[in-house]
């Protein structure tokens, strides 16, 4: 008698991806966690890092660029550079230069979110654009200079 196993057995692919989808749930619950730690520091809502788009508009916003701008991440290969980014941006945000984001925020994302939350980096906020006036607006001309004598 011979057997043949086939990989559409139920109980063979239950066997081969239970594990990969426990892995897969286990790193997710670490970036929920990581991530909410990040948003409680930067003074936005914890919860954002369960919300599907919420929690893509607000790294946006943390990372102090334009939130709206995370419909970059709806673009196939723009949403890989918008991601990329983004995680830059954040670690700007908590003193980090660009190579320490890239290598642990882009990298390696479960330890790099993972200091950022529960490090004692502090979040700086985005310096706050400058004044600018609305469209039609000339400011008053300067008095006129006394007379030399």
């Amino acid at each position: 008698m011979e057997y043949e196993y086939s990989t559409n057995d139920p109980a063979v692919v239950a066997a081969i991806l239970g594990p990969i989808y426990l892995v897969m749930l286990v790193f997710a619950v670490i970036m929920i966690v990581a991530l909410w730690k990040i948003f409680t520091k930067a003074g936005e809502p914890g919860w954002a890092a369960i919300v599907p788009f919420y929690n893509a508009y607000t790294e946006f916003k943390i990372a102090g660029l334009n939130p709206w701008m995370f419909l970059l991440m709806f673009i196939p290969f723009v949403n890989l550079v918008a991601a990329i980014w983004v995680s830059i941006k954040i670690g700007e945000r908590f003193g980090k230069s660009v190579g320490w984001s890239i290598v642990l925020l882009v990298l390696f994302p479960f330890i790099g979110f993972l200091i950022l939350g529960f490090g004692k980096d502090a979040y700086l906020p985005p310096p706050a654009p400058a004044y600018a006036a609305p469209p039609g607006y000339y400011p008053p001309p300067p008095p006129p200079a006394a007379p030399m004598q």
